[in-house]
This record gives C-alpha cells, sequence and structure tokens, in this order.
C-alpha cells in the first residue's frame, strides 16, 4: 500500500510493518503520516478482525522520531509533540477498535518504546531491546510512556530504565512483565498470526466493546473501574439469552477439547 508502512492483509489479520530498515525503522514525519493513515485504514476495514504491528528486518522494530531530520529540519520536533488525536499514530494505535499486537523484532527506543506500548499485547523476538533515552536527548516524552511504563513495569523499574537509557533485554523484559513472549526471530510472526487467529475468532463488535472496557478502566481508579464494568454489564448481559449462552457454551467446550 505504501513504501515507509506497508500493509498486508490475509484471512480477517492485517499485518502492518514499518519500513525503513535502513534507517532502523526511525518515525520520520512521512512514516508517521503513514502509519496514522494505514491504522484509520484498517480500523475502518469490516475485513480486518486483528493487526500485527512489527518492523523491517530483524536489528529494529523502530528506534525512535528520526534524530537527523530532527537535527535539521526547522519545526520537525515540534511538529511530533504538536500531533494531536487526528493526526497522532501513536493515538491511532491506541484508539483502534481492533487487538493490536506488536511482533517486536529488533530494538524499540524512546518513541518507538512509545509505539510499542501503544499496542494491546506485546510478543517479542530473543533481538528486542527496549530503552527510554527521552532524558538524555532532552525531550520530554509526549506519547504516553512516562505514565504507561510505570504501570505496567512498576515505578521503581520504570525510573530506572528511564533515568538510566540502559536496554532492556527481551527476557528481562519478559521478567518484569513487559512483554508476553519470547521466541526466536523465525517464530516472532507465526506466533503473532496465532494469536491475532485466535483474537479474529471473537466476535469484533464485543471484541471492541471489551478492549474499551479494559482501556477505560484502565485509566481510570479500581473503584472508577468496577463501575464502569458494572454499569456496562448491567446494560449488555441483559440482552443475551439463555439459548445464546448455551450455544457459546458448547463451542467455547469444543474448542477447550481441541487444546487439551
Amino acid at each position: 500500500m505504501t513504501d515507509l508502512v506497508q500493509l498486508d492483509v490475509s484471512e480477517g489479520i492485517a499485518t502492518v510493518t514499518l519500513n525503513r530498515p535502513e534507517a532502523m525503522n526511525a518515525l520520520s514525519m512521512a512514516l508517521r503520516k503513514q502509519l496514522y493513515e494505514v491504522m484509520c485504514a484498517v480500523d475502518a476495514d469490516d475485513d480486518v478482525r486483528a493487526v500485527i504491528l512489527t518492523g523491517a528486518g530483524e536489528r529494529a522494530f523502530t528506534a525512535g522520531l528520526d534524530l537527523k531530520e530532527l537535527g535539521s529540519t526547522e519545526g520537525a520536533l515540534g511538529a511530533a509533540n504538536a500531533e494531536g488525536a487526528d493526526e497522532n499514530p501513536v493515538k491511532a494505535i491506541e484508539v483502534c477498535r481492533k487487538p493490536v499486537i506488536g511482533a517486536i523484532n529488533g530494538v524499540a527506543i524512546t518513541g518507538g518504546f512509545e509505539v510499542a506500548l501503544a499496542c494491546d499485547v506485546l510478543v517479542a523476538s530473543t533481538n528486542a531491546r527496549f530503552a527510554d533515552t527521552h532524558a538524555r536527548v532532552g525531550i520530554v516524552p509526549g506519547w504516553g510512556l512516562s505514565q504507561k511504563l510505570s504501570r505496567i513495569i512498576g515505578i521503581s523499574r520504570a525510573k530506572e530504565v528511564s533515568f538510566t537509557g540502559n536496554f532492556l533485554s527481551a527476557e528481562q523484559a519478559l521478567a518484569w512483565g513487559l512483554v508476553n513472549q519470547v521466541v526466536e526471530p523465525e517464530e516472532l510472526l507465526p506466533l503473532a498470526r496465532q494469536l491475532a487467529s485466535d483474537m479474529a475468532g471473537i466476535d469484533p463488535a464485543f471484541l471492541a466493546t471489551y478492549k474499551k472496557l479494559i482501556n477505560d478502566g484502565y485509566a481510570a481508579s479500581f473503584g472508577e473501574g468496577l463501575a464502569i464494568e458494572h454499569k456496562l454489564s448491567s446494560a449488555a448481559n441483559s440482552q443475551v439469552s439463555p439459548e445464546e449462552v448455551e450455544a457459546r457454551r458448547a463451542a467455547v467446550q469444543a474448542r477447550g477439547s481441541k487444546q487439551a
């Protein structure tokens, strides 16, 4: 579909690939614009039921904002920080109604780390490494890293990562709960596709509602989150008939038997 961001849709799964391997898939202004457009397209496409986001090659998921561009283009940094909900590629990932699986194939640095954190689920290859170099570059994060990372791995660990700028290995990311699974590079996309296929088997409208419920509750206090869940479940579950529950129970039971 595009040069800097490739899109492939097959069997209800959209694979979105950041495609600047010669520049560590750095997030130039042009790439950010295309990523925003592609994420909006897959969100609007009823044939897409799950999304995989990855980088070209094995060296980098994305090295973050293009520092060469920032250092040579007047207003480039301001443009990145000024991107609102209607233009921000990270926000477009977050608000996508389909589940987004980040397949982290290499380094995810600073702005690239923020792109990874926008995904719903992260799986990584053994080549993956994460780093937050905002403090070393002297740029304040604007895509959520300062708030998300501490909520995922704990505030002390997040401060260690952000205050040192040191790399976090794939294995350490797994131990700290940042990624769900770590596999060899050749196994990464097959794993992501299997997870995406499993998610694509859920009713898309229900899945979108469930994703929003989790995200809305996560952004609120625990008590507020419980209230959000109670309000939604009270309204939605009363519309489900006993016959529907029985039919779905049988399908779940049959699927479970195959997985055993």
